[in-house]
């Protein structure tokens, strides 16, 4: 079972795409991606809306996430949060590995 949360942050005139470059930049997000428990970590612009990112963000499982969330880094994040005046939305998924859906999607 893995975690995956889809984090939106929004924000005026460009500045969630400027939060995450600066994460990029910093080497931030990439130290989250070298945790241990991280299946992925990665930034995406949704169309037609400049104002918002999306981070999708996969744990293996809750204990890694929880490991995650009680790191130094968590503040570094929450202080570029702030940098930034960004809100977010978030949404949660935990895997269902039984689904069966491998008969529809082409490799």
């Amino acid at each position: 079972m893995s975690i995956t949360i889809n984090i939106y942050y929004t924000g005026a005139q460009g500045s969630a795409a400027a939060f995450a470059a600066e994460m990029e930049e910093s080497g931030i997000a990439q130290r989250i991606r070298a945790e241990e428990g991280n299946l992925r970590y990665d930034y995406f612009t949704p169309l037609g809306d400049n104002n918002t990112v999306l981070l999708i963000d996969s744990w293996k499982n809750q204990e890694a996430l929880d490991i995650h969330h009680a790191s130094p880094m968590m503040a570094e994040i929450s202080a570029l949060r702030e940098k930034y005046d960004l809100h977010m939305k978030v949404e949660r998924y935990v895997s269902d590995e039984s689904a069966g859906d491998e008969k529809f999607i082409r490799k």
